[in-house]
């Protein structure tokens, strides 16, 4: 069942104010399918700099901001908004959610499950203070109860360990604490926020499918969601790059190179990579052909071609770059099955992380023991291995790829791991020196 209807109706329960005239500048959003026009049901902005967001919802499709603070369309009061996780967690078949409330006012609930279905959903006028409800398991083992309030969303995901003896699934309303001081938190409520220089993730939403794009806008500008995948870049199928043709992949939003980038001059496993002006590779075993299969092993320093900037072109072809690790998050979040895009999941440092994006994004074979993927976005990472030291290792076994951003206090940088054994992605960062050796992909720019 489709949530679409419900959204329109909290359209309607949205109230606007008025806008500051300082320096503004705004942003619009088109959705396409290829060159198909879509239409865009919302669209998620998060502040990645300052942990702020806000949905845009449908017949709006522009974003004013200013330089310094975002001219909002909604009131201030989205200060206090919260879902609260709920207790027990997780639920054996009956838990509590509550929801603090800034002002009376409608307050929308939908709740789906982790394919997307809506399992129930609300209308309620709620009055200032804490609210709570009980869920009652229809048999699910995880369910996203989200809050729309003013414009404004909140979720939480709620485990099940039970189901009720009757397999259906309901809310029910028990009570309402006026108080909400011990309810106060911190910048995760407070209303949308906009510096210049901030990076803002957008996600468009349109018929149940997600597609990101990430951004630091300092002027107006369009932007367009494009939810075409596993085809050829639009516009770019191929690009001939140092004497070497590659094949692009167009997954939503973001255009990458298909393959493995292979570029440079080979150099024996034993020397290290310097700043001589020569693009220096290493090829897995010192094997030439390992590099026609897999691409060259590159050093972060040589990759960025001895820069320190995020999203740097390195050796990547012109008009391409290193993805940062923001941009490796969103495509971790396009293609997983469980977290979306902008998930917290993606910003943990715990190494393992996601759900199935790893075997997504693996080829469907040259795996050790059948550990393969489904290539279901047409990705196709590959087993290449990497080099520590002089010592190479884990082809067949393990697929490495750096980000360009790195840790300015120590000579470490964030990349990503795919494993035979493993249905995850990995986040490597912490004893992620910058000498190790991995595979490089290189993505669009804008």
């Amino acid at each position: 069942m489709r949530i679409r209807p419900f959204l329109f109706i909290l359209m309607g329960l949205i109230s606007s104010a008025g806008f500051s005239q300082q320096s503004n500048f705004t942003l619009t959003f088109l959705g396409v399918d290829s060159a198909t026009n879509v239409q865009l049901d919302s669209i998620k902005v998060m502040n990645r700099s300052q942990d702020c967001e806000r949905i845009i919802y449908w017949p709006n499709k522009t974003l004013t901001l200013q330089g310094n603070t975002a001219i909002s369309d909604l009131t201030n009061h989205g200060t206090g908004f919260q879902v609260f996780q709920n207790y027990p967690n997780p639920a054996v078949y009956q838990t509590t959610v509550s929801i603090n409330v800034p002002q009376d006012d409608n307050v929308g609930i939908i709740i789906t499950d982790m394919s997307g279905n809506l399992v129930n959903q609300e209308i309620r006028r709620l009055c200032k203070g804490v609210h709570s409800f009980t869920l009652t398991s229809g048999g699910e083992n995880l369910y996203i109860f989200t809050a729309y309030w003013r414009g404004y969303s909140r979720s939480i995901k709620i485990l099940q360990t039970g189901s009720y003896i009757n397999g259906t699934s309901s809310l029910e309303y028990i009570e309402n604490q006026k108080s909400t001081q011990q309810f106060k938190t911190t910048n995760d409520i407070n209303a949308f926020l906009f510096n210049l220089g901030d990076t803002l993730l957008f996600i468009g939403h349109s018929n149940g499918i997600q597609t990101g794009i990430l951004d630091a806008p300092d002027t107006s500008r369009n932007y367009k969601f494009q939810f075409a995948h596993n085809i050829p870049c639009i516009g770019t199928p191929t690009i001939e790059y140092e004497g070497k043709v590659y094949q692009t992949i167009q997954i939503f939003s973001q255009c990458w190179l298909k393959e493995n980038l292979d570029v440079g001059t080979m150099i024996s496993g034993s020397e290290e990579m310097t700043d001589n002006g020569i693009i220096e590779k290493y090829c897995f075993g010192n094997e030439p052909d390992s590099c026609t299969k897999y691409g060259g092993l590159y050093q972060w320093d040589e990759m960025m071609k001895y820069s320190t900037n995020q999203g740097a072109q390195g050796i990547c072809p012109p008009n391409w770059h290193i993805p940062t690790d923001e941009e490796w998050k969103v495509l971790e979040g396009t293609v997983d099955y469980l977290y979306g895009i902008g998930d917290s999941e993606w910003d943990q440092l715990a190494e393992l992380r996601g759900y199935n994006a790893g075997t997504n994004l693996k080829t469907y074979n040259g795996w050790y023991n059948g550990g393969n993927g489904s290539d279901l976005f047409g990705f196709s990472g590959l087993p290449g291995g990497e080099k520590i030291q002089v010592f190479f290792g884990q082809v067949l076994l393990n697929g490495n790829w750096w980000s360009s951003t790195d840790d300015t206090f120590s000579d470490e940088a964030f990349s990503r791991r795919l494993t035979h054994s493993d249905p995850v992605v990995f986040r490597l960062f912490k004893y992620n020196f910058k000498n190790k050796a991995y595979s490089v992909r290189c993505i669009m720019n804008d």
